[in-house]
């Protein structure tokens, strides 16, 4: 066997579960082989360099085996060999993670009583945006905006609403009714 596919040797070599998978990551760039972007249908050989990219890892490995059927982990793991910087990164990349995990106290939905301990801790204001702030009550922006509403003047201007509103009336169902220009009768 002079080569294989690439996107098959992927997924012989237990880089993804499908060959879909490994097809849809050539494609989509996340495959280097000796520094170049495949196709799909490009041919691995021994001795080739490819560089993959799954999610936040990254392997860089050298081909020292071909195979095209899908075989057990220890017949995948012969089909390459992954530098040792390659595997301090991914090490590192792990560890980082892993660090970074957010331990979440609750596990899946809360009961009844941390429901309540919860609804308390965010009623005495300790969820709240801004602190001080309970919830329900306007912040102080939100009182800037209701004092210059109250001294807005929508007539200020002199514009034609006032002879509009001389000249119709508007019940409680929201007809409009003219009224005579002469005496303001309807």
């Amino acid at each position: 066997m002079s080569g294989v596919r690439i996107d098959k040797w992927l997924w012989a070599a237990r880089f993804f579960k499908t060959r879909s998978l490994a097809t849809e990551a050539v494609d989509g760039g996340r495959i280097r082989l000796n520094g170049e972007r495949p196709k799909p249908a490009k041919e691995v050989k021994i001795g080739d360099r490819i560089d993959i990219r799954i999610g936040q890892f990254h392997h860089d490995i050298a081909v020292t085996g071909l195979a095209d059927r899908r075989g057990s982990a220890t017949v995948a793991a012969a089909l390459y060999s992954e530098s040792e910087e390659s595997r301090a990164a991914r090490a590192e990349v792990a560890a980082r993670l892993r660090a970074m995990a957010q331990i979440n106290p609750f596990k899946g939905r809360p009961t009844k009583r941390t429901r309540r301990q919860l609804q308390a801790f965010d009623q005495a204001g300790a969820l709240s945006a801004s602190p001080g702030k309970r919830k329900g009550e306007p912040d102080e922006s939100e009182l800037d905006d209701i004092d210059h509403e109250e001294s807005f003047d929508d007539d200020a201007d002199g514009d034609e609403t006032d002879e509009y509103d001389d000249l119709h009336d508007v019940d409680e169902l929201g007809n409009v009714e003219e009224r005579d220009e002469e005496d303001g009768q309807r």
